[in-house]
């Protein structure tokens, strides 16, 4: 039988993201308190201000407040993943149900699935979740990072519950089903034993598009210095700016514009960590895929 080679590498690729997210902070090299000098003295006796860039003491270089961009990336892994797991389970969680309700392509949960989908289609999914963010309700509120989870998954909500819609649409004109509706299933045991086993597949494979997706959309929001939970910290006398309050790595791309021209890898690894994570996504749901139509019947 042939190998699956995407779903072999995608697992591979999935298995050492999570070996650094869970192991790589207890290793000896990474500094989890994440700790850092702006100004260090080597023995020489120069100054030597951050950010520094890579050596023996900082293999990749440390960030503009003098922590280790190795020790970042690793302690900021846990909390990436977290968020984009949770937008993408709420998002199917809500375009699930809505999805099946309009599986009959007419009536009002069609309606609401089509129209929830053109809503925000004519605009970027970056633009529409980056000026719903940055609305002054919002800005500084205490449940920002709840919110933003919530906006994030709600904006593209109609596209994947379409998706789910037309799949379903279809699969309820396929002849078993139409046999199990004359047989008197009701409801509940259509879903349960013609529904769900049919749509699961797809499910899996666009779950981890969808992961892939709200990694590169989380990046983007960073580099418009749009934050999931953020909040004013004082940088001088009288003088204060936006950070972001958590440890995932779209805290390293808020400054790339600059940082590209003065300090090149400060975004350069967490933006090819992110780049990492959603092909790592794309390769996983490219094996389910290739997996579950060769298990397919005929």
């Amino acid at each position: 039988m042939k190998q699956n080679y995407y779903l072999i590498i995608g697992f591979l690729m999935a298995a050492i993201l999570a070996l650094i997210t869970f192991a790589g902070p207890h290793l000896p090299f990474i500094d989890k308190d994440l700790g850092g000098e702006r100004i260090l003295f080597p023995s020489s006796g120069e100054i030597k201000v951050a950010p520094f860039p890579p050596s023996d003491e900082f293999v990749l270089g440390s960030d503009r407040e003098g922590r280790d961009m190795l020790s970042l990336l690793v302690v900021g892994a846990k909390d990436t993943f977290l968020l984009i797991f949770l937008i993408v389970i709420l998002r199917y969680a809500i375009a699930l149900p809505l999805g099946l309700l309009g599986a009959k392509d007419k009536g009002f949960f069609a309606w609401l699935v089509r129209g929830w989908s053109q809503l925000f289609s004519s605009l970027p999914v970056v633009i529409t979740v980056a000026l719903i963010l940055c609305l002054p309700p919002l800005l500084f509120h205490e449940s920002r990072f709840f919110i933003a989870i919530a906006v994030i998954a709600l904006v593209d909500v109609g596209r994947v519950a379409f998706i789910i819609q037309k799949q379903a649409h279809e699969l309820s004109n396929k002849p078993f089903v139409e046999a199990g509706v004359t047989i008197g299933n009701n409801p509940v045991k259509m879903l349960y034993h013609y529904y769900f086993p049919n749509l699961l597949p797809e499910v899996i494979v666009n779950f981890f598009s969808e992961a892939a997706r709200v990694a590169m959309l989380i990046g983007q929001l960073a580099v418009l210095s749009v934050f999931i939970s953020q909040g004013f910290v004082q940088t001088g006398y009288g003088s204060f700016s936006v950070e972001n309050l958590s440890h995932d790595w779209a805290t390293l791309i808020k400054d790339a514009r600059a940082d590209f021209v003065t300090a090149i890898w400060i975004p350069f690894y967490p933006m090819l960590a992110i780049v990492v994570s959603a092909l790592t996504f794309n390769i996983l749901g490219e094996g389910f895929r290739k997996h579950f139509n060769r298990h397919m019947p005929s």
